[in-house]
């Protein structure tokens, strides 16, 4: 028997990700902070219709379900339509970067609203930092941590918090919280001197405050994802 499986399109995200307004690199670094979060730009990008371009092969392939490499080709024909050159500063590891952060930050939107929606029944929220090579130190400091889901920690430490972040959360159902005897924590950290574990080598790495990396320190917020 052949079993075809069929992408489940994960609309949360896809309805997150179509409502950032692609805006010019100089357009979006003249809005405050605030604002930034309902836009889309790719840095040193300054032609508007390649932006909007890139924005919606990112928004298709989070419909489809695509992969990196379904990404790429997109791209590449989105520059081949224009008869213009792959720019050089398009490498892959930029392309991935592209990809992958903005894939993972409209997702993480989406698990954002969908935990929302069940809070009361899943009132607590577990960080998990995938710990391999890859995970900062920062981040790996956090994995396992379990706070209410109206914490103040997720205000600074929803992921992503980083370009590449793959951290992520997942809800913790309240009978499960009790059954497992999960330490449920109540202080929140962030900004404290930790001295964090390199995941790659397990050794104690210098103090450094336990903080998010730089822009990443928030939260989607329910306007930002819809009702």
């Amino acid at each position: 028997m052949t079993i075809e499986l069929t992408p489940f399109p994960f609309e949360e995200a896809r309805e997150y990700f179509e409502g950032l307004l692609p805006l010019a690199a100089e357009e979006y670094y003249a809005l405050e902070e605030g604002a930034r979060r309902t836009a889309f730009t790719v840095a040193d990008v300054a032609a508007k219709d390649i932006i909007e371009d890139i924005h919606g092969a990112i928004s298709a392939a989070i419909t489809e379900g695509e992969t990196l490499s379904d990404f790429r080709d997109r791209l590449d024909d989105i520059f081949q339509a224009r008869g213009w050159d792959t720019p050089p500063d398009m490498t892959p590891w930029r392309v991935q970067t592209i990809f992958r952060t903005n894939v993972q930050t409209a997702y993480q939107a989406g698990r954002y609203k969908q935990m929302k929606d069940q809070a009361e029944r899943f009132p607590f929220w577990e960080y998990d930092a995938v710990m391999d090579s890859r995970t900062r130190p920062t981040h790996a400091a956090l994995d396992g941590k379990v706070f209410p889901e109206d914490h103040s920690f997720w205000d600074t430490w929803y992921p992503p918090n980083g370009f590449n972040c793959r951290c992520t959360v997942h809800a913790v159902h309240k009978y499960a919280a009790e059954e497992e005897n999960l330490t449920i924590e109540t202080h929140d950290p962030t900004g404290e001197l930790i001295e964090p574990v390199d995941p790659a080598t397990g050794k104690r790495m210098p103090a450094r405050p336990l903080i998010p990396d730089e822009g990443w320190d928030h939260k989607p917020t329910e306007d930002e994802i819809g009702n």
